[in-house]
């Protein structure tokens, strides 16, 4: 199946954002967890911009790629392989189905730990500190879904429509 035109476009858009994205947070990530991100660390938040500033950069581009990924991407791109698209759970089950992601259900956790990361840091810098580490480690599960879509999209040969 090939997508239409305009479709397509979409697709390949959204596979150029993601691809940015994606070097946006493993750059973040590499420089925010040189060594693990403690209690500690956290409660110095407050007197370090330079370090706020990284976690702010670290929870929002994380967040940033799973709503691009799960929200855009992904029922974009089961459209075009001729998937049905339905609630992001559902989308999500045909997405590990086909091996774009490892668990819908990990999916659905690390949505709520992006919720955490967002709302719960200012109180709590041990559940900042916990949810920014379990953050680091679900880094990897997003950019390998990201990698796994783009690479269906490169396997299929979308390319955008040229004129002549």
């Amino acid at each position: 199946m090939n997508p239409e035109p305009e479709q397509l476009a979409r697709l390949l858009a959204l596979a150029r954002i993601v691809a940015k994205e994606c070097r946006h947070l493993a750059g973040t990530d590499a420089r925010l967890f040189g060594h693990p991100f403690t209690p500690e660390r956290a409660e110095l938040l407050e007197q370090d911009p330079d370090l706020a500033e990284r976690v702010d950069a670290f929870v929002g581009r994380y967040g940033r790629l799973q709503d691009t990924l799960g929200d855009k991407l992904l029922p974009r791109l089961l459209a075009a392989l001729g998937e049905p698209v339905g609630a992001a759970i559902d989308n999500l089950d045909r997405a590990e189905r086909l091996g774009f992601i490892p668990d819908a259900d990990e999916w659905a956790a690390m949505r709520r730990l992006r919720n955490q990361m967002v709302h719960e840091y200012v109180e709590d810098p041990a559940i900042l500190a916990d949810a920014l580490e379990a953050g680091h480690t679900h880094t990897r599960t997003l950019l390998d879904a990201a990698a796994a879509m783009l690479d269906e999209i490169n396997r299929r040969g979308w390319k955008p429509e040229t004129t002549a």
